[in-house]
């Protein structure tokens, strides 16, 4: 029974890594490509969201797709609100309240203005200053929840801003990370998504 049970799991662990292969995109750009690609570009971003110059922001955001916030690592493309260009600036001083999502553990609904969820769903702290950057690299940031970025944008450029965590004794479970995805468009890579992620229960 045990040899079985051993057969089982290679077996299984095999149509998984096939399963994987095949779901690949065949154009995904690699991690050394994507950084010469995008590094500037996600640099400017990143700089647009730590000054909160939304208008900056906009001119970097996709054209027809919008810009998504996810507040976390699961992208929840029914619940996951997403944002034109020409609304992001008023959206800064707007005080009305968004459904964003939900809270991870409680379930309770997010229900923030854009400013409370930005401050605490995008720039919760300075990525400017992360020490791990990954340009279409390994996960970084691992909790309970799956992370399902690579499967919604299957031909983007993900860039992750990466704390491994603050506090000692929390061993990591307080990492942060901040994921910008770019999609191609006329030669030109957009910002289509800002995924926020930390250890979820």
């Amino acid at each position: 029974m045990k040899r079985n049970s051993f057969l089982c799991c290679i077996c299984l662990s095999l149509l998984a890594h096939i399963f994987t292969a095949q779901a690949a995109p065949k154009d995904l750009v690699s991690p050394s490509q994507a950084k010469t690609i995008i590094a500037h570009r996600a640099e400017k971003v990143l700089l647009a969201l730590k000054t909160k110059d939304m208008a900056r922001l906009a001119t970097f955001v996709h054209p027809e797709k919008g810009l998504r916030f996810s507040p976390y690592e699961y992208v929840n493309m029914g619940a996951d609100l997403v944002f034109r260009r020409n609304q992001l600036q008023s959206l800064w001083a707007s005080k009305k309240l968004h459904a964003w999502g939900e809270y991870d553990g409680s379930g309770a609904p997010i229900q923030l203005t854009f400013r409370a969820y930005y401050q605490g769903f995008v720039y919760d702290h300075d990525y400017a200053k992360a020490k791990h950057v990954g340009f279409n690299s390994e996960i970084m940031g691992h909790g309970n929840m799956r992370n399902n970025i690579r499967e919604v944008y299957r031909r983007a450029i993900v860039v992750e801003y990466h704390f491994a965590g603050f506090d000692p004794q929390r061993k990591g479970m307080d990492w942060k990370s901040l994921w910008l995805v770019f999609e191609k468009k006329n030669q030109m890579w957009y910002l289509v998504g800002i995924v926020h992620g930390e250890w979820t229960i």
